[in-house]
């Protein structure tokens, strides 16, 4: 399973928020760039990078910091308001190995379709973000978390796996920010149902135990961005384990 460093980057900070509130955010460096040259340094080889501005705005808005990113001699996988093939196709130039398409996937999936099979899927990440109904069912959101979606997860992948996806980022967002751990049950459903899906978890992820417990359900990845902030545990100790 592959650890993935998470950067968020909101006014050109390093930021999380809570439970995707973007009225709740906390503030941990004014520099992506050292922040990822960092974790290079610890041992990352994949980096996560989600331009929070451009996922409220729908368009891409630090494109200039990502740029650099790409130049880094690690796998960087992006994400955050990208609607357009030329934004794509931008993104890939500066270097970056892989873009993750969020509100796109779910409103407009035959040009996302159409993506898969100009880029390939291997270039193309798609962003499940979710919140349980009251009948536990995941329930799909939109436009930086702010908006509901009118489909749950399983009829999305149920489309997308005819058309050869292979990777998807999915994430509980009444988990994310909070270190109170991933939804292991929503992530033993993904491996159930879509096994040939690769499968990076995000959100909640607090502990080293976390990890272990992702390992062992077969992910692919596991996105970790507040718990390395506040020093949970170090990179190096999550590569290890």
């Amino acid at each position: 399973m592959q650890i993935l460093p998470a950067i968020d980057i909101k006014e050109g900070k390093c930021v999380r928020l809570y439970q995707g509130a973007f009225d709740k955010v906390t503030e941990y460096s004014h520099s992506p760039l050292a922040v990822a040259n960092a974790y290079i340094a610890e041992g990352a080889t994949q980096l996560h990078i989600v331009d929070l501005d451009g996922a409220k705005r729908g368009c891409c808005a630090q494109m200039e910091i990502m740029a650099q990113l790409g130049q880094l001699p690690i796998t960087i996988q992006v994400g955050g308001g990208i609607r357009t093939t030329s934004q794509i196709e931008s993104l890939l130039s500066t270097g970056v190995s892989r873009v993750v398409i969020g509100s796109m996937a779910i409103t407009q999936p035959q040009t996302v379709k159409a993506w898969l099979q100009k880029f390939g899927a291997e270039k193309i990440i798609l962003a499940m973000d979710l919140r349980l109904n009251t009948l536990g069912e995941p329930w799909l959101v939109t436009q930086g978390w702010q908006q509901a979606a009118q489909c749950n997860l399983w009829e999305l992948l149920e489309f997308y796996t005819k058309y050869g996806l292979q990777t998807i980022l999915c994430t509980d967002i009444s988990r994310d920010g909070t270190l109170l751990g991933p939804n292991f049950s929503l992530y033993a459903a993904c491996q159930q149902r879509f096994p040939e899906l690769c499968v990076q978890a995000s959100g909640g992820i607090s502990s080293i135990a976390d990890l272990q417990y992702l390992k062992r359900l077969n992910l692919s990845g596991a996105i970790v961005g507040k718990a390395l902030y506040e020093k949970r545990f170090s990179l190096t100790e999550a590569l290890l384990c």
